[in-house]
């Protein structure tokens, strides 16, 4: 959890998050921003598909992206349907999560974050608004346990060779 405020505007972070891990399809929900404008200047190739905040297009909810940002969105849904449209986009959509809210325009807890397995990485102040980024990564959700191994099997040589 994340205790101070970021030295980083929001728009940093997520230029930050956007070159970490540069997406070739990009989902965007809400409205776009001046880094999001600055990434498809340096990289024109990126397919950028966007949704207005709610339910996803049918054309779009049957699609997979590298990468799904929410910004400015959970501000303007019903606590319901933003869990049902970020827990949709988590499980069938993208395996690379991003969200940026206004925890106070929400409405949410950072609980209910962290019940659909995301973590707070930064937050920001500027005047009485504060603002929180949220990421999930599917490839760094759970780490491999140490004892899935050969180690602790009761018979080690097998492991790996028969499937049951």
């Amino acid at each position: 959890m994340i205790d101070g405020f970021s030295q980083r505007t929001p728009q940093q972070a997520l230029a930050a998050l956007l070159e970490r891990h540069p997406p070739q399809r990009l989902l965007l929900v809400g409205t776009r921003f001046p880094a999001l404008e600055a990434f498809v200047q340096a990289h024109p190739q990126v397919d950028i598909a966007q949704a207005e905040p709610g339910l996803l297009p049918k054309e779009l909810a049957a699609q997979r992206f590298d990468l799904a940002l929410l910004v400015d969105c959970l501000e303007h849904l019903p606590k319901r349907d933003g869990l049902q449209l970020l827990g949709g986009i988590r499980n069938l959509n993208a395996s690379r999560v991003a969200v940026l809210a206004d925890m106070n325009a929400c409405g949410w807890q950072e609980t209910d974050f962290f019940a659909l397995a995301m973590q707070v990485n930064e937050k920001f102040q500027r005047d009485d608004q504060v603002l929180s980024l949220f990421t999930y990564d599917l490839r760094e959700y759970k780490q491999v346990p140490d004892w899935l191994n050969a180690k602790f099997w009761a018979n080690p040589q097998n492991f790996g060779k028969y499937w049951w």
